[in-house]
C-alpha cells in the first residue's frame, strides 16, 4: 500500500492540510488493543529476561556436569544475556523490512530451538553456540519488537505502559527460578532445558499479538505528539532538532524512490493485464514476478530506512545527546548486573548466609524492582513532571547505592541498599520513553536497538571484569567502586551534552523544520 498525495504532503511537513481537518484518533492508541500489546510485552519479559536472571540454577548444573572452570562456564550465561541486547541494531533491520510481528515469531522459534539443542550438549563449547548464540539471537529478535510495539501504541501513558510491561522481568525471575529448580530436581538439567524450550514457543504467540498499526495511524500519532510537545516542553526536546532537520533533507530521495517503486509495480501490473487479454499460460509466471517485485521493493525500502538511520543524512549519530546516551548505556547496565552475580559471595564473606537464606538480597532487589518500574512510570506520566528529570534522579540514586554498598557490613544495611538499588533501577522502564523523546517514533526501533546493544556490551564484559578485579585485590569493594565511577562518567555525559546543545545557535535547516 502506498501513500496518497495528501499523505505525502503530510509526510513532508505540509501541516496546513493536516490542521485544517479534524483528526479522529485511533481507539487502539492508549486503549483497546494497546493493552494486549502490554500483555504480550509482559509475557516476553517473563520468558526472556526472567529466564536469563534464573540462569544461576543451570550454571551450577553445568559446573558439575562438565567440570570446567567457573570463568569459562560463566561465559555461557554472559553470551546469552549479552547477545540478546547486542544484536539490537541488526534486529532493527528485520523490523524495518518485515515488521515487529514477523520478527518476533521467527525469534520465538529460534529461541526455543536454542534451548532444545542445548539439552544435547556434550561440552561447554557446544553451549556457547546453541544457548549463547542461537538462543541469544532469538531472544533479541523478540525483545526489541516487544519494546517498540508498546512505544507505538501509547502516547499519553507511555511510561506507565512500559513500566507495566517490563515488570515481567521481576516476576519472571521468581517464576523461572522456581520452575528451573523444580525441573532440574525432578527431571535433570537436560530435560529441564528441553521443557523450557517448549515453553519458549509461547513467544510466537506473543509475537502474533503484535498487530501493526497502519501508516495513517502512525502519522496521526506523530501529529498529536508534536502538538502536545509544543504545549509541554521537555528537557530532551531540544535534541530532536537534529533528527527533524536532517529528516527534512532526506525526504526528497525517499519520494523519488517511492515513485520509482510505483513505476515498477505499475509496469508489472500492465504486463499482467496484457497477459490476461492475450494468453493465460503466463499468468502464473507473472504473479510470481509481481510477488518477487513487491518483496524486492520491501527489502530495499527497509534497508534504505535502516541504513539512513545509522549512516545517512538523518543519521542518529548526528544527535549529540543520543551519542551521550549511548556512552551512558555502556556503563549503566553492568552496575545493575554485578550485584546479582557477586552478592552471594559477599554475603558468604560477611558470614550472613543464615539471614540471606531466609530472605535473599537478590530477591529484595527483584521485588522492589517491580514496584520501582511501575511507580516511576506513573510519576513520569504526571503533567507537571519531566520524564528526563525522573530518569536522571533515578540514575543518581542507583550510582550512589553502588558506591556505598561495599561500606555496609550488616544484613540490614545491605538489605536497605539493595532495596534502593531495586527501586532506582526501575528507570529501565523509562529508557524507551526517553529514547523516543530524543529521536522520535520513526527512529525508535533503530535507536533503541543501539541503546540495548550498548547495554549488552556492558552485560557481557561487566561481571567478568569485576571478577578479574577481585582476583587481583581479593576484595569486591574495588569492583563496585570502579563500576560506580564509570557509571558516574556516563551520567556526566548526559548532563554536559544538553547544555552544549542549548548554547549552540540553531542552523537554517532547523529553523525551517520548526516553521
Amino acid at each position: 500500500m502506498y501513500a496518497s498525495r495528501e499523505d505525502i504532503g503530510h509526510d513532508f511537513g505540509d501541516d496546513s492540510k493536516v490542521r485544517s481537518k479534524p483528526i479522529k484518533p485511533n481507539p487502539n492508541i492508549d486503549g483497546g488493543w494497546a493493552w494486549m500489546i502490554v500483555l504480550s510485552s509482559f509475557l516476553v519479559h517473563i520468558l526472556i529476561m526472567g529466564s536469563q536472571m534464573a540462569l544461576g540454577i543451570l550454571n551450577m548444573e553445568w559446573l558439575e556436569e562438565f567440570n570446567q572452570s567457573r570463568g569459562l562456564t560463566a561465559w555461557v550465561s554472559s553470551l546469552s544475556m549479552g547477545i540478546t541486547l547486542i544484536v539490537g541494531p541488526f534486529i532493527g533491520l528485520f523490523i524495518s523490512m518485515c515488521g515487529c510481528r514477523t520478527t518476533a515469531i521467527v525469534g520465538g522459534i529460534l529461541n526455543a530451538l536454542g534451548w532444545i539443542l542445548s539439552a544435547y550438549a556434550s561440552n561447554v563449547h557446544y553451549l556457547f553456540l546453541t544457548f549463547g548464540v542461537t538462543a541469544g539471537i532469538g531472544s533479541g529478535m523478540v525483545y526489541l519488537p516487544a519494546v517498540v510495539m508498546v512505544g507505538q501504541y501509547f502516547q499519553k501513558r507511555r511510561a506507565l505502559a512500559q513500566g507495566l510491561s517490563t515488570t515481567g522481568t521481576g516476576f519472571g525471575a521468581f517464576l523461572m527460578t522456581a520452575l528451573l529448580k523444580y525441573l532440574c530436581t525432578e527431571f535433570g538439567w537436560r530435560n529441564a532445558m528441553f521443557i523450557q524450550g517448549a515453553i519458549s514457543l509461547n513467544l510466537c504467540v506473543c509475537g502474533a499479538l503484535m498487530r501493526p498499526l497502519s501508516p495513517k495511524d502512525l502519522r496521526e500519532k506523530c501529529v498529536v505528539r508534536s502538538d502536545s510537545e509544543e504545549s509541554r516542553a521537555k528537557a530532551p526536546s531540544h535534541s530532536t532538532e537534529t533528527i527533524k532537520s536532517n529528516g527534512v533533507s532526506s525526504e526528497e530521495p525517499e519520494k523519488k524512490e517511492q515513485a520509482a517503486n510505483e513505476e515498477v509495480l505499475g509496469s508489472v501490473q500492465h504486463i499482467e493485464i496484457g497477459g490476461k487479454s492475450g494468453s493465460g499460460r503466463n499468468m502464473y509466471g507473472l504473479r510470481i514476478l509481481k510477488t518477487v517485485s513487491q518483496l524486492t521493493i520491501t527489502v530495499r525500502k527497509g534497508f534504505a530506512l535502516w541504513y539512513s538511520s545509522y549512516f545517512g543524512a538523518a543519521s542518529l549519530f548526528t544527535n549529540r545527546v543520543f551519542v551521550a546516551f549511548i556512552i551512558w548505556a555502556l556503563f549503566a547496565y553492568s552496575s545493575f548486573v554485578i550485584p546479582f552475580i557477586h552478592l552471594p559471595e559477599i554475603v558468604k564473606q560477611y558470614n550472613l548466609s543464615r539471614e540471606d537464606n531466609v530472605f535473599p538480597l537478590t530477591s529484595i532487589i527483584a521485588i522492589v524492582h517491580i514496584f520501582g518500574k511501575v511507580i516511576l512510570g506513573i510519576i513520569s506520566d504526571l503533567p507537571c513532571i519531566s520524564t528526563w528529570n525522573v530518569f536522571l534522579m533515578a540514575n543518581f540514586t542507583l550510582v550512589t547505592c553502588i558506591l556505598t554498598l561495599p561500606l555496609m557490613q550488616t544484613y540490614v544495611g545491605l538489605a536497605v541498599v539493595c532495596a534502593l538499588i531495586g527501586f532506582s533501577s526501575g528507570y529501565f522502564s523509562l529508557m524507551p520513553v526517553v529514547t523516543e523523546d530524543l529521536v522520535g517514533t520513526k527512529h525508535l526501533a533503530n535507536a533503541y536497538g543501539i541503546i540495548i546493544c550498548a547495554n549488552g556490551i556492558s552485560a557481557l564484559f561487566g561481571p567478568p571484569f569485576a571478577g578479574w578485579i577481585y582476583d587481583i585485590t581479593q576484595k569486591y569493594d574495588y569492583s563496585f567502586y570502579i563500576a560506580g565511577l564509570l557509571y558516574m562518567v556516563g551520567i556526566i555525559f548526559l548532563l554536559i551534552q544538553p547544555c552544549i546543545q542549548k548554547k549552540q545557535p540553531k542552523d537554517k535547516s532547523t529553523e525551517e523544520a520548526q516553521v
